[in-house]
């Protein structure tokens, strides 16, 4: 199992560099000139030249991706232009929330879609596993933003149950129930269309196991249906793993969407906010983080897959 994992992460290294030249230039490349955009189009020519410099828009793209890289290596990811903080101060924060929306929501789609697809392949023909079908089917059609806009004008304006945004009461203090309870909107939007994806695709694998041999013959043996259902369960546990790991990775990239409605002060937002005052510099590492916790979630994926599914540690 060691060498797998450090066979795993050994591959990780050229994927990521690919990263870092995709994400670089992506942002280098945007079209506009960010130093207009900054100081405006009647900036004096010192003043345009200053910044010029600073940025290092002189330079040829090769030579300030090479500088980029290294000091990204470094752990220095840069001066915000526009807050004119280091990166990393806006960075951490905003990724320990986006952190804290995206597990809420991780829990919702792994409880949802588990229960949603063993009832749907358990008892494929009934009204329970028709209903727990086309419940999946409609989270997946919902689009998110809709969704979300209607939780905000049912459950927030129109019931009053939950806060429209934010992540703490400004009168009350905050705490962590107060806490939870500005999570739970923007969790359930979040989750919604993984939530369906995880329940169609655990519950097709689920009914493929079901209907195998390895099922009949439990039966044969004398096993009770909880007793067949829990053996199937563990042998379509890779496909929930698969499917699980991609929807973690969706929604730590995913949620822009959510974060800007509900006023949610994560990453996506912070990034959202970078791109329209044009503050490349902090694009490039919100983007770069996200994207290396993309590559960590596959990597964990994959390990964990091999340790349900032993025939897949030779597989590299």
């Amino acid at each position: 199992m060691r060498r797998y994992l450090a066979r795993r992460l050994l591959f990780a290294v050229p994927t990521l560099l690919g990263v870092t030249v995709v994400v670089f230039a992506a942002v280098a490349l945007v079209p506009g000139d960010p130093v207009t955009a900054l100081l405006g189009p009647g900036a004096p020519a010192e003043a345009r030249a200053a910044l010029e410099q600073r940025l290092g828009l002189g330079e040829p793209l090769a030579v300030r991706y090479a500088h980029w890289l290294g000091h990204a290596l470094r752990g220095d990811l840069g001066m915000s232009v526009s807050a004119q903080r280091p990166v990393g101060d806006l960075l951490l924060p905003a990724a320990g929330q986006t952190l804290v929306l995206a597990g809420a929501a991780f829990l919702l789609v792994l409880t949802g879609g588990t229960l949603l697809g063993a009832l749907g392949a358990a008892r494929p023909d009934g009204p329970v596993g028709r209903l727990s079908r086309a419940l999946g089917t409609l989270a997946v059609s919902a689009p998110q933003y809709s969704v979300a806009l209607l939780l905000i004008a049912v459950f927030a304006v129109g019931l009053r149950w939950f806060p429209a945004g934010g992540t703490q009461d400004v009168f009350a203090g905050g705490g962590t129930g107060d806490r939870l309870h500005h999570l739970v909107l923007p969790a359930v939007a979040a989750a919604l269309v993984p939530l369906g994806l995880t329940a169609r695709v655990f519950g097709t694998a689920l009914g493929d196991v079901l209907r195998s041999d390895l099922a009949d013959g439990l039966r044969a043996r004398g096993l009770g249906r909880t007793a067949v259902l829990r053996h199937c369960v563990h042998n379509a546990s890779p496909a929930l793993l698969t499917i699980g790991g991609l929807q973690l990775a969706y929604l730590l990239e995913g949620v822009v969407f959510v974060e800007t409605l509900f006023a949610w002060p994560g990453l996506g937002r912070l990034l959202y906010d970078a791109l329209t005052a044009r503050d490349l510099v902090l694009v490039q590492a919100g983007v770069l983080l996200v994207a290396v916790a993309f590559v960590g979630v596959n990597i964990v994926v994959d390990t964990a897959h091999a340790l349900v599914d032993p025939r897949l540690r030779g597989a590299l």
